[in-house]
């Protein structure tokens, strides 16, 4: 997969134990793959965040998992049940990956599509039935 990629992002995933990054790496590829105008980043000092129009999703690595954030989650259907945390969110949602589970890359992969798909409508905000 061709994208750019932002050296603190390479730095952040290269510093995690080789079973983070291997999760760390499939969700990059994956939120890219979803839209080749994404854009990821750094926030909150050491976050890697994707953007398009508004946030999509950011990672953090915990101690055993890894926590995919997503962004207006709250207003994106999970007809597959991955997400894990945050239901009473308004907003943000997470999937946590543990290690030698595998993701389940097509229901993430649309999430990340409807995401993008409210960020250009307005996000959010204007969205929220």
């Amino acid at each position: 997969m061709n994208y750019v990629t932002d050296p603190r992002v390479d730095a952040y995933i290269e510093a995690l134990p080789d079973w983070q990054r291997v999760i760390c790496r499939e969700v990059r590829d994956l939120v890219h793959a979803a839209d080749p105008e994404v854009v990821e980043t750094i926030k909150r000092t050491t976050r890697p965040y994707f953007v398009l129009q508004g946030n999509i999703c950011a990672l953090l690595a915990a101690k055993d998992h890894v926590n995919i954030f997503l962004y207006d989650g709250a207003i994106v259907a999970d007809p597959e049940g991955i997400i894990t945390g945050g239901h009473d969110n308004k907003t943000a949602r997470t999937v946590a990956v543990r290690r030698d589970e595998n993701i389940n890359a097509p229901a993430l992969t649309a999430m990340f599509k409807q995401i993008i798909a409210n960020n250009r409508a307005g996000g959010w905000r204007k969205l929220k039935p």
